[in-house]
């Protein structure tokens, strides 16, 4: 039987339905969750959330997150993302110009109250090109 699935940012909501596996960056790893899954509380790294039928089904939905944290319950999985974005919204040439910026940043003196900010920020941008390249290549 799936499981419910809500993906919310502080924007918006990016997805609400029924799932039969999903794939997230969690704060120690990669995570796979399957319907019936142990309670569980996660922060989650940025990258790709993806959001699948089957869990050998191709990929239905996918998203990027920039951080954020997930719940799991058996018949329920809810992420609340700082931000989040589908990936085919994603523009690889402006994802390009994000990752030169941060990295520009970073290379520059940084007070350490802002250093995991930005080092967050240069994750994320990194996470979304990469997806941008990865959804172009299977285009």
């Amino acid at each position: 039987m799936p499981m419910q699935v809500r993906v919310v940012s502080l924007e918006q909501s990016l997805f609400e339905g029924e799932a039969g596996f999903v794939v997230a960056n969690g704060g120690d790893g990669e995570l796979g969750v399957l319907p019936g899954h142990a309670p569980l509380l996660t922060t989650l790294r940025p990258g790709p959330l993806v959001i699948k039928s089957a869990p050998n089904a191709p990929d239905d939905e996918v998203l990027v997150v920039s951080g954020g944290f997930m719940e799991v319950l058996p018949d329920r999985v809810t992420v609340l993302a700082d931000a989040a974005e589908h990936a085919e919204d994603i523009s690889e040439q402006q994802a390009e110009e994000a990752r030169r910026r941060a990295a520009e940043a970073m290379e520059g003196e940084v007070l350490p109250e802002e250093a995991a900010r930005m080092q967050m920020e240069l994750e994320m941008a990194e996470a979304r090109l990469r997806l941008a390249r990865i959804r172009r290549r299977g285009a």
